[in-house]
């Protein structure tokens, strides 16, 4: 083969790639679009910010259902990670960490109900990514370890508050537990692999960047940012990336239960 022809196919899967993740972030992207036009609301407008936002999310999901892009069995595991991540942001909005405009019917305790739809907006991304590049994970530690420290992992966004801050030591014990594990896919039928503990830092530092470009249209506020805006800090880099585990172990129990369905197997893992 020769140098022309290597650079030629790797820039078709790379143009593959980006195509299939533009699609994998539809849900996303339209979310963020949303934030965008819901700060352009003009004066006098029948809905608060919160109401048109959540009126919007639930017909992008309602869309996305309706043209099969999104199948019920994913909406339904994407709801257990909106759950979790409304129920983080209830509380970490009583203990301070950030804040919301409170104006609107569809606020619970500070939050607005479209909140956990950026959360379900992340788990979409995931579904979307495991079907469309037909993920297989290779090397992946027992699946009572995955839950017990993407479990560890949550409970520490609340427990840190009242102790000590334990994310460094989880993180290092998810890059022991994932240290050999890889994530297999398909590009132009072609097999290809990468480090899944990579995937999970781009995902957590792709939705850092899409947190700086929520706060920066206003949709929430991180205490340093209330004398105007600035970058949200870089922990929380990290801390998207804990929660991206979360939403993988989720993700992954529905494909890997779709999986023995489809063969007629039960699910026996352990």
């Amino acid at each position: 083969m020769t140098r022309g022809s290597r650079c030629h196919g790797a820039g078709a899967l790379l143009l593959e790639f980006v195509r299939i993740q533009a699609l994998c972030c539809l849900f996303a992207v339209l979310v963020v679009g949303l934030l965008a036009l819901s700060d352009r609301l003009p004066p006098g407008f029948p809905l608060a910010r919160a109401d048109a936002m959540l009126l919007g999310v639930l017909l992008v999901q309602a869309g996305l259902l309706l043209t099969r892009f999104e199948t019920a069995r994913e909406a339904a595991a994407l709801g257990l990670f909106h759950l979790l991540g409304f129920t983080l942001e209830v509380f970490k909005v009583r203990h301070g960490s950030w804040s919301y405009d409170a104006a609107g019917l569809s606020v619970v305790g500070g939050v607005p109900l479209y909140a956990g739809f950026m959360y379900a907006s992340v788990g979409s991304y995931m579904a979307q990514a495991w079907r469309r590049l037909d993920l297989a994970l290779h090397g992946a530690p027992p699946l009572w370890a995955q839950v017990a420290l993407a479990g560890a992992a949550y409970l520490n966004f609340f427990t840190h508050h009242y102790g000590p801050d334990l994310r460094w030591v989880i993180s290092a014990l998810l890059a022991l537990a994932y240290a050999r594990t890889r994530v297999e896919f398909t590009l132009l039928g072609r097999r290809l692999q990468m480090p899944l503990l990579a995937s999970f830092g781009l995902i957590g530092l792709t939705v850092w960047a899409a947190e700086n470009l929520g706060t920066l249209l206003g949709a929430w506020v991180y205490p340093h940012q209330r004398g105007g805006w600035q970058p949200v800090e870089w922990n929380k880099w990290l801390a998207w990336t804990l929660m991206v585990v979360v939403a993988f172990l989720i993700v992954s129990s529905l494909k890997r239960m779709e999986a023995r369905l489809a063969s007629g197997l039960p699910d026996t893992d352990t």
